[in-house]
């Protein structure tokens, strides 16, 4: 397996995971990432047991805040529902965790030698057969990983028909230190989720998700949000009022399901394979899971074999999850017409939280396959 070399287009979580993965299994990895420097915005993910379980088995394991309990409300801070700490891990297998994107990144990387990481290499194509052409020259690989994210040029070259879309919201996200951190919460509005998450060190993640026309934006994006939520409950209007730099972007999906993710010796991961809306916080989560899947076919397996054994157990969970995510954001931030809205709340109110707690479950149960750790050469 040694003498098997393997490029990651991609430098993000999907591409740093899937390098790991591979180095695990004894393969020579080249990452190749078009930014100058391996950067995340200031901004958390929610890491669930599923994603949690594919970390351990890379050999990662940050430093990650688990959930002690919260709940959904309504914009005036009135319970909903119950979300229970230890029935989650009862239904989960581990609690819920979170933690700041760049610590993500940064656990990730260095869980690589610097050798494998190349910076600001713009790769202009790839070929079926493994050869992948950059700015400035070409390399020969068994595998090409591509992870270049949603508006994958690699997914575009090889699957032109499929599209990207608007999945109808906009997304505010920050992350703020707070004297007295808050637990965690779901805010549910007519068209308006904000979500917190506390993270470690005294930060809180928090985001707004607003269902509005796509490309809207603000000359003072914190002006406009402290004026339409001064009246909300605590600690919304605190954590916009303490964040300090608060990010918007519109939310885009991959609307067309592929017909498959590898072709010839490629192999698309993460967004560039199955981009969904945040509905359901498993984007980051099932890159992850692609990772280890991928590793570990091809540990044992010819490529050709393993590649095609990767697409028969990876797209069927992941066009499903993404699914999921698309009609999670139809019944929740998207969901606008009052009186559907006040219905939902009604509903929800009569759920006990043993019910509330488990969704999710049945994707977040997922266990990884193990990797046997061989040791791997340096390109």
């Amino acid at each position: 397996m040694a003498s098997h070399r393997a490029v990651v287009v991609g430098g993000g979580i999907g591409g740093l995971a899937a390098a790991i993965g591979l180095r695990r299994v004894g393969w020579e990895v080249t990452v190749l990432e078009r930014a100058p420097a391996l950067t995340a915005i200031g901004a958390g993910i929610s890491l669930w047991p599923n994603a949690q379980r594919a970390l351990a088995e890379l050999g990662v394991e940050p430093r990650i805040s688990a959930q002690r309990g919260g709940g959904l409300v309504d914009w005036r801070g009135r319970r909903l529902a119950s979300w229970d700490a230890d029935l989650f891990v009862r239904s989960h297998g581990l609690p819920l965790g979170a933690i700041h994107r760049a610590n993500l990144i940064e656990a990730l990387r260095s869980a690589l030698p610097g050798e494998c990481l190349k910076t600001g290499v713009e790769v202009t194509s790839v070929e079926q057969n493994g050869v992948v052409h950059h700015d400035s020259g070409s390399i020969e690989a068994d595998l090409v990983v591509a992870a270049d994210g949603i508006n994958s040029p690699i997914r575009q070259a090889l699957f032109p028909a499929a599209r990207v879309e608007y999945s109808g919201g906009a997304a505010f996200r920050g992350i703020a230190k707070l004297p007295l951190k808050p637990t965690l919460s779901t805010t549910w509005a007519a068209g308006i989720e904000i979500g917190v998450l506390p993270l470690l060190d005294d930060e809180v993640y928090w985001w707004v998700s607003e269902a509005r026309p796509a490309g809207i934006r603000h000359d003072d994006i914190r002006a406009y949000l402290s004026a339409k939520y001064a009246r909300w409950h605590d600690p919304i209007p605190q954590l916009i009022d303490a964040t300090p730099e608060i990010l918007l972007h519109d939310t885009h999906h991959l609307a067309t399901p592929l017909p498959s993710y590898t072709r010839g010796r490629i192999a698309l991961l993460g967004d560039a394979a199955h981009a969904m809306p945040p509905f359901l916080g498993q984007g980051g989560c099932q890159a992850l899971e692609d990772a280890v899947v991928l590793a570990s076919h091809v540990q044992k397996s010819t490529v050709d074999e393993a590649l095609r054994r990767y697409d028969a157990e990876r797209r069927p969970r992941t066009q499903k999850v993404a699914k999921a995510s698309i009609q999670a954001g139809a019944s929740g931030p998207l969901l606008r017409n009052p009186a559907a809205v006040a219905l939902r709340a009604a509903f929800t109110r009569l759920l006990p939280a043993a019910v509330t707690t488990r969704v999710g479950a049945s994707i977040s149960r997922w266990q990884p396959p193990r990797l046997t750790p061989v040791q791997p050469r340096t390109p």
